[in-house]
């Protein structure tokens, strides 16, 4: 090997000659460092800080992970800022007990550990799966076009910590920057904002974060980015039903969730997961959209079901949600998104262009009335 052997035990040391400013106590000894992982030579740790601290703490994080990288051994190394200790209540149910005014399902909304609302976002929308491999990110990433093609103000959160590819199907790349030291700048291209972890983060480092670590991570791009006004933030999700999509189901404003599935019956009973999912933190499912639908010959246009088409819609049905639209397998779909140029915006007048438009046109159509039913008092006629 030759490499030395990177121990915790060697990353704690160095760590004790990184001082907190405020109170010249080194980070180790005041109990800031949570979360360590190793792995290979990859080293991930939070930092764990008073909230109202956060932002002045940067020079903190950078100190911490320069004297990690320093360490013979050490290929890479992630440190997160993170509010952790002062939030671990938040995810328990118990808010919602009888005796406790408005307490809600598993703690959403109950004022702790959610990001407050976003000034300047009228709604932010989830595009979830329960599994991967069902071509969540190119359905969101024309969804979101298909948005701003409508003319919508549309942001991109690309919280697929452990797999981001909105950079790469949005074409852009780079470094985010900063005006004011505290908040980044959203990169842009085709009229959208985008920020992802894959900005932040070198496509290669391999993620061995834990959920706190990703949470920590997903309010940073939620809070600490300069988003501006917008009709629509939408939020690429990780894919599956877990804890990392749980607390950020609780803890980050949704107005809605789009359910992607593809029409195999068990890809369809992953859709159900991740709809019990928002349902236990009541966020309102807008609908499903089924992906790989049918597949589409090219050459003479000849459709072919290939995985039992339909699946999704009869599952919708029955679960009471509505079926948003149908997507076919088409080779031109991936390609054109994996090269940075998603089809709603190169072929803009293609079938499949067609279908997303649609689809965001009902999206849009039924936050407008999720809004309005929030706002307006409930009129019945009978």
């Amino acid at each position: 090997m030759g490499m030395a052997q990177v121990t915790e035990e060697l990353i704690l040391d160095a760590l004790k000659t990184v001082k907190d400013p405020d109170n010249g106590q080194d980070v180790v000894s005041a109990g800031m460092v949570s979360g360590l992982v190793i792995k290979d030579g990859n080293v991930a740790f939070a930092l764990e800080v008073d909230p109202q601290r956060g932002p002045n703490l940067e020079p903190l994080r950078k100190a911490a992970e320069k004297t990690v990288h320093a360490l013979d051994g050490v290929l890479s190394v992630s440190v997160v800022l993170t509010a952790e200790a002062q939030s671990q209540a938040q995810v328990t149910p118990h808010a919602a007990h009888e005796g406790h005014p408005g307490g809600q399902a598993v703690g959403r909304g109950n004022g702790q550990g959610m990001i407050p609302s976003l000034p300047g976002i009228k709604h932010v929308i989830a595009v979830a799966s329960g599994k991967g491999g069902v071509g969540k990110s190119t359905v969101s990433a024309n969804l979101a076009l298909a948005l701003a093609a409508d003319g919508r103000k549309v942001g991109m959160m690309d919280a697929d910590i452990y797999g981001p590819s909105q950079p790469r199907m949005l074409g852009v790349a780079g470094q985010p920057q900063t005006k004011d030291g505290k908040t980044l700048e959203p990169m842009e291209n085709y009229g959208i904002k985008v920020m992802s972890m894959g900005l932040l983060i070198p496509e290669d480092t391999p993620m061995i974060w834990r959920g706190p670590m990703v949470m920590s991570a997903i309010q940073q791009l939620l809070r600490d980015v300069n988003w501006g006004e917008l009709d629509v933030l939408v939020v690429d999700m990780p894919p599956g039903t877990g804890d990392a999509q749980l607390t950020m189901a609780q803890q980050v404003p949704l107005a809605g969730a789009v359910i992607v599935s593809t029409p195999q019956d068990i890809a369809l009973l992953d859709a159900r997961k991740g709809l019990n999912m928002f349902r236990k933190v009541e966020v309102p499912v807008l609908g499903i959209i089924e992906n790989m639908s049918y597949f589409a010959c090219p050459n003479c246009g000849h459709r072919t079901d290939v995985f039992s088409h339909g699946g999704a819609h009869k599952e919708a049905d029955r679960l009471g949600v509505e079926f948003l639209g149908e997507i076919p397998l088409d080779i031109e779909i991936r390609e054109t998104s994996d090269s940075g140029h998603p089809i709603v915006v190169s072929k803009p007048d293609s079938p499949h262009a067609k279908v997303f438009r649609e689809i965001g046109a009902r999206v849009w159509a039924k936050l407008d009335a999720e809004a309005g039913a929030k706002a307006m008092p409930k009129i019945v006629v009978q």
